[in-house]
Parts: structure tokens; sequence; C-alpha cells
């Protein structure tokens, strides 16, 4: 996915069935209510770098924690995410995914 975001709701459609979150988030089941969700996040975001963290296998899927820049330098913020994805054979059947904003640096 480009910094933009452009494309990101369809690739990640291809992969996923649902996406778990915060309950102000609607929740989005199936790919048109999933479609439309990602779409109005992605358009709706600054432009973001993404940045792994750390990965490990869990039951029936994995964990994974992130950091993400938001701006073309970082400069609006940067986030620290985590992910927990429960496997639905090769697609990912659910994906709970937690977010705070990390504090400026000091210096």
């Amino acid at each position: 996915m480009d910094r933009q975001g452009r494309g990101a709701p369809d690739r990640l459609l291809r992969t996923q069935l649902s996406l778990q979150g915060p309950p102000d988030c609607g929740r989005p089941s199936g790919h048109e209510a999933l479609r439309a969700y990602l779409t109005g996040l992605f358009g709706a975001t600054p432009p973001m770098r993404y940045t792994p963290d750390e990965t490990w296998p869990i039951p029936g899927g994995f964990c994974g924690r992130w950091f993400c820049a938001m701006g073309d330098k970082g400069e609006l913020g940067t986030l620290r995410g985590f992910d927990l994805v429960i496997m639905d054979g090769e697609r990912i059947g659910v994906n709970e995914v937690y977010v705070h904003t990390l504090p400026a640096a000091s210096g």
C-alpha cells in the first residue's frame, strides 16, 4: 500500500472477511460493508507509514504490534497499534485492531 492508502481497501478485502474493533467503528462484516468502511477510513486519514514491530502466533491466528507515522514525515504524530487476528481458512476471519497515540518526543 502506498503512503496515501490508495488501493488499500481492495487489497485488504482479498484477505479479510470482517473487521472487529472499538464499538464506534460499527464492526463491519461482509465485503460491501467492509469496503465502505475501509474506503472512508483511508479517504479521511492523512498519509501514513506503517512499520511492523513484532508478530507472534496464537491458536488459530496471530497477534502483531506496529507503529504508524502520520503525515508525510510523521509530523502529525505517531500511533502504536495492536492487531489480534483469527484466521478463517486462508483469509482473516476476525481482525481486532487497537490503537493509541504516542506522546510527542521531547527534545
